[in-house]
């Protein structure tokens, strides 16, 4: 990254609005044969969580719809630390973590609230985009605070 592109990014002071916490129960679909999570069941729990914190952030399905804006994930960083297992209750946890100006990263932990044990870090950087074209949206004036979606 050059320094210029370094300097439009901002580490984000979260504010009630840019947090997310969520509990799920672990069902026997989210498990293999022996009651492990499987990985990919860990990003279903996220989008979970990162749908619930778009909302909170005034990007709801309605918004959405009436302006073609969709947030869209252009890449995943995610660690496996420990296993959850079925009949656990995880809580998933994101926020807001960066902006630049046509990109944002969200940052996500999930946690067995049971022992405190961490079980996923990850990390999201997504785009807004206007669809059905695939036009890259700038993030708008005031984002993530007094955040508006774009008019279409």
């Amino acid at each position: 990254m050059s320094a210029a592109s370094a300097a439009h990014i901002r580490r984000m002071e979260v504010s009630d609005r840019c947090r997310i916490s969520t509990d799920i129960r672990v069902m026997y679909f989210d498990t293999d044969a022996g009651g492990v999570v499987h990985n990919i069941v860990y990003l279903r729990f996220i989008e979970t969580a990162r749908t619930l914190l778009a909302m909170n952030m005034g990007m709801s399905f309605e918004e959405i719809k009436r302006t073609q804006i969709h947030p869209v994930v252009v890449r995943t960083e995610i660690d496996y630390k420990r296993p959850a297992v079925l009949g656990d209750i995880v809580v998933v946890n994101g926020w807001l973590a960066e902006t630049t100006p046509a990109r944002f990263w969200v940052e996500f932990e999930i946690v067995r609230p049971s022992d405190s044990t961490l079980l996923v870090k990850c990390r999201q950087s997504l785009a807004l985009v206007q669809m059905p074209a695939g036009k890259l949206i700038r993030l708008p004036e005031g984002f993530p605070e007094n955040f508006v979606m774009p008019a279409a």
